[in-house]
C-alpha cells in the first residue's frame, strides 16, 4: 500500500528528515494499520494524505483510488453513486458533504451501509491543516442494542396484557396475584439471563457516574483487579486503580468528561509478579440537556496480543542475527580448514613430547574450538539443524557437575537436585551442554563475592489453557531451574535478555551473545525460557525441553569383531576447490592418506578433467565455486557422464539453506573445516569399505 512517505527537501527547503525520524514516521504507519478502527488524513483543501489498510476493509473503497493525493469529493462521490448515502441527487448529496469537509467542525454520525454494516463516524479537524476522519464498526453493538430493546418491548406487552386482565377480572384476584408474581419472576430470570450474558463475554464491562463511583460491573471487569462484582460497586475510580494508574485514567476522563469517547491502554502488575495490559474504551452518557452523567466502560485483555508482538519482534532479532552469522561461517570455515591443517601438518613433522607440540596442541584446540564456536552460533540462529536425542537429563547434569565445579570459583557451592526417576528429554545433547554453561557462567559473574548455584531438574505437564499462553503445544516435558543467589537483575532489564548482543555486564566482560544462544537453543528444541530476578536477592532462569521415552537399547551380536577392509584406488582423487591455500590443505590430507591427487580451480577446469582423464577414481569437490559451473551442476554432470563415480561434496558454509538442492543429489557432504581423519572416514563411506568378521580358519 503506498504512503506519503517524506521525501528530502529542495534546496533552501526545510531541513532533511533524520533516519530515526522516518524511522518513526515507519512506526507510526504500522501502528495506524494495527488499529481496528478505519483512519484517513485529509489536508485542509481537502485530499487524502494518509490512511490505513482498515479503511480499505470497512468502507470497500477500489485500492487504485486511495493513494496520497485524492480528493475528498472523489470519496464522496463514489459513495453517492454506489448508494452509501441513500437515495437523492448524487452532486447534492456530494455537496452537502463537501460543504461539512470545510467547515472543520467536530462531527459525529453513524451510517448504516448497504451491506449492513453499521459504521460510526468522527471527524477531528487539525487547526489550519485539515482534519482526520475515523470509522468504527459498531454494526454488531447495535444489534445488541437491539436485541435488548426487543426483550424489554416484549416484557412491557406482557405486562400491560396482565393489567388489562386484573382489570377486567377483579373476582379473580388471587390468580392474578399469582400470574404478577409469575411475571416479576420472569423479569428476574431475565435480568439473570442478562447478567450471566454481560458475565460471559469476553469483555471487561462497567459503569461509572460523573464523581467517578462505580455503579455497575461485570465478573470479569471485577476479576481483573482481583475483586468481586459486589465489592467493586461504591468504590471511586482511584482506589480500584490504585495511586500509580490513576492519573493516567483521570486524564482520559477528563476528556471523556467534554462529550468525546476515548481509548487508551494502560498495564498493571498483579501480585505474583505478571504485567498484564488492557486496551480500554470510556463512552460518556450524555443526557438530553447534553450533561455528562456517567461513563461507560469496555475494555478488553490485551496480555496475549502483547506477548505476540514480543515474540515476534524477538524472533525478528534473531533472524538478523542468523544471517549476519551465516554470512560470515563460510569464511571463518575456510580459514579454520587451512589453520588446522596446517597446525596438523606441522605435528606431524615434529618428534612427540617436544615443546614446539606444547604450544602446537593449544592452538589446534583453539581452533577447533572456533569451529565449535561456529556451529553453536547457526544453531541459535537456526541456521543449522541440531541433532537431538533422547537424552537422561539428570545423568548429564550429574556428569557436567565436575566441569561446572571447575568453572566456578572456589567460593560459589553448586548443588542438584535431581529426580527420583529418570527423566528423559528430546534435546540435542551437546547444545544442553552449552546452555547449562553459559547460565553457570552468568551466575558466577552475577557472584563475585561467593554464593550458591543450583541446579533442579522436574517433570512438568503444560495443560491446554495454559500452552497457547506460553506458546507450546500441550504435553509432559523436562523443567530445568537454574537458580543463583547473586546480584540480580532489574525488572526493567529483563525483557531484554534474550536480545543478541545485549549485556548487562561491564563493557569488554560479555558478548551479550550467551543468553540469546540459550534462548535460540531452547525454542529450537521445541521448549520455551524465561527468567525470574530480584534485585540483590539472586535470579532464576527456568526452561522446558520435549519429554520423551528413555532409548532402547540393542546388544551387539556376540563375535562381531568389525574390522574396515581396505580398497586399493584404480586411479587419483580429483579435488575441486576455489581457495588455493584450502585446496592445499585437502591435497595433503588426501596423499597422506594415499591417494593421488590431481587439482581444479573451478568448476570449469574440473569437468574439462572429467571429459579427458577416464582413470579418476574419487571426485571431491567444493558444492558453491564461482564461473559458469558449480559444484552442484558438476555433480550433476559427472552422474549423467559416470553414475559410478564415487563423489564427495564438501563446503564451508555450515548454514543448511546453503546446502539446497544437495539433499536431491544423494551425495554425502563434509562441512568444513575437518581433519584428516574425518576426510579419510568420509571417503571410506562413498568407497564402500566394508564392516566384516575375520574368519580366523582364513589363511
Amino acid at each position: 500500500m503506498l504512503r506519503n512517505t517524506p521525501t528530502p527537501p529542495a534546496k533552501g527547503g526545510p531541513p532533511k528528515l533524520s533516519s530515526q525520524e522516518l524511522r518513526r514516521y515507519d512506526l507510526l504507519l504500522a501502528g495506524l494499520d494495527l488499529l481496528d478502527q478505519a483512519i484517513a488524513v485529509f489536508d485542509a483543501t481537502p485530499k487524502l494524505v494518509t490512511w490505513n489498510k482498515a479503511m480499505l476493509r470497512l468502507l470497500d473503497f477500489p485500492e487504485k483510488m486511495v493513494h496520497v493525493g485524492t480528493p475528498f469529493e472523489e470519496f464522496a462521490r463514489f459513495n453517492a453513486e454506489r448508494g452509501e448515502y441513500g437515495e437523492g441527487d448524487v452532486d447534492q448529496l456530494v455537496a452537502e458533504r463537501m460543504a461539512a469537509a470545510r467547515a472543520f467542525l467536530p462531527h459525529y454520525a453513524e451510517r448504516a451501509r448497504p451491506n449492513g454494516k453499521i459504521l460510526a463516524i468522527r471527524g477531528v479537524p487539525i487547526p489550519n491543516l485539515g482534519f482526520v476522519s475515523l470509522w468504527t464498526d459498531i454494526t454488531e453493538q447495535r444489534r445488541y442494542e437491539d436485541v435488548i430493546q426487543r426483550q424489554n418491548a416484549e416484557l412491557e406487552a406482557r405486562v400491560k396484557a396482565r393489567t388489562a386482565e386484573l382489570e377486567n377480572a377483579n373476582a379473580r384476584l388471587a390468580q392474578a396475584h399469582a400470574e404478577v408474581d409469575e411475571i416479576a419472576g420472569a423479569l428476574r430470570r431475565s435480568e439473570e439471563r442478562l447478567k450471566l450474558i454481560i458475565d460471559s463475554i469476553p469483555a471487561l464491562i462497567a459503569y461509572v457516574d460523573r464523581d467517578e463511583i462505580y455503579h455497575f460491573a461485570n465478573r470479569g471487569y471485577a476479576e481483573w483487579f482481583g475483586l468481586t462484582k459486589d465489592a467493586i460497586v461504591g468504590r471511586s475510580i482511584e482506589s480500584v486503580f490504585g495511586a500509580a494508574l490513576y492519573p493516567l485514567v483521570a486524564k482520559q476522563l477528563k476528556v471523556a468528561a467534554t462529550g468525546e469517547r476515548v481509548s487508551y491502554e494502560y498495564s498493571r502488575k498483579l501480585d505474583n509478579g505478571r504485567t498484564v495490559h488492557a486496551r480500554s474504551v470510556i463512552v460518556p452518557e450524555v443526557s438530553a440537556q447534553g450533561e455528562v452523567v456517567g461513563y461507560f466502560v469496555l475494555s478488553s485483555d490485551i496480555t496475549e496480543q502483547k506477548a505476540s508482538q514480543a515474540a515476534l519482534v524477538q524472533a525478528q532479532k534473531m533472524e538478523a542475527v542468523g544471517q549476519l552469522t551465516g554470512g560470515l561461517a563460510h569464511d571463518f570455515n575456510n580459514l579454520l580448514t587451512i589453520i588446522i591443517g596446517n597446525l596438523s601438518e606441522l605435528k606431524s613433522k615434529l618428534p612427540p613430547g617436544g615443546a614446539a607440540v606444547e604450544h602446537l596442541d593449544p592452538a589446534l584446540h583453539a581452533a577447533r574450538r572456533g569451529a565449535e564456536l561456529i556451529k553453536r552460533l547457526l544453531t541459535f540462529s537456526r541456521g543449522q539443524g541440531l541433532e537431538p536425542i533422547a537424552v537422561e537429563v539428570g545423568a548429564l547434569v550429574l556428569n557436567m557437575a565436575q566441569l561446572l565445579s571447575r568453572s566456578l570459583t572456589e567460593n560459589i557451592r553448586l548443588q542438584t537436585r535431581l529426580p527420583p526417576m529418570p527423566l528423559h528429554a528430546f534435546v540435542d545433547p551437546h547444545q544442553l551442554e552449552n546452555a547449562l554453561l553459559n547460565l553457570a557462567l552468568n551466575a558466577r559473574d552475577a557472584m563475585p563475592d561467593g554464593g550458591s548455584l543450583t541446579i533442579a531438574i522436574g517433570e512438568r505437564h503444560i495443560p491446554e489453557s495454559l500452552a497457547m499462553l506460553i506458546e507450546l503445544p500441550a504435553g509432559d516435558y523436562v523443567q530445568i531451574d537454574v537458580t543463583d543467589t547473586g546480584c540480580g537483575i532489574d525488572a526493567k532489564l529483563l525483557p531484554r535478555l534474550f536480545e543478541p548482543f545485549f549485556t548487562t555486564k561491564p563493557f569488554g566482560q560479555g558478548s551479550g551473545l550467551g543468553l540469546a544462544m540459550v534462548y535460540g537453543f531452547v525454542r529450537q528444541s521445541g521448549g520455551n525460557i524465561r527468567i525470574r530476578s530480584t534485585p540483590g536477592s539472586g535470579t532464576t532462569v527456568t526452561f522446558v525441553l520435549p519429554r520423551t521415552v528413555a532409548p532402547t537399547t540393542v546388544a551387539p551380536a556376540k563375535g562381531a569383531s568389525p574390522a574396515l577392509r581396505g580398497r586399493q584406488n584404480a586411479g587419483p582423487v580429483l579435488l575441486v576447490e576455489d581457495e588455493p591455500e584450502v585446496r592445499r590443505i585437502i591435497r595433503l590430507q588426501l596423499t597422506a592418506l594415499g591417494h593421488p591427487v590431481i587439482e581444479a580451480a573451478d568448476g570449469v577446469e574440473a569437468w574439462s578433467l572429467i571429459e579427458s582423464i577416464a582413470e579418476i577414481a574419487v571426485l571431491v569437490t567444493d558444492t558453491v565455486m564461482p564461473g559458469a559451473i558449480g559444484g552442484r551442476e558438476l555433480v550433476t554432470r559427472t552422474r549423467a557422464l559416470r553414475p559410478r563415480l564415487p563423489i564427495l561434496m564438501i563446503t564451508g558454509y555450515a548454514s543448511d539453506n546453503a546446502l539446497t538442492g544437495t539433499a536431491q543429489l544423494d551425495v554425502p557432504v563434509l562441512r568444513k573445516p575437518f581433519d584428516q581423519d574425518t576426510l579419510a572416514a568420509s571417503l571410506a563411506a562413498i568407497l564402500d569399505v566394508p564392516a566384516t568378521t575375520e574368519d580366523p580358519t582364513s589363511l
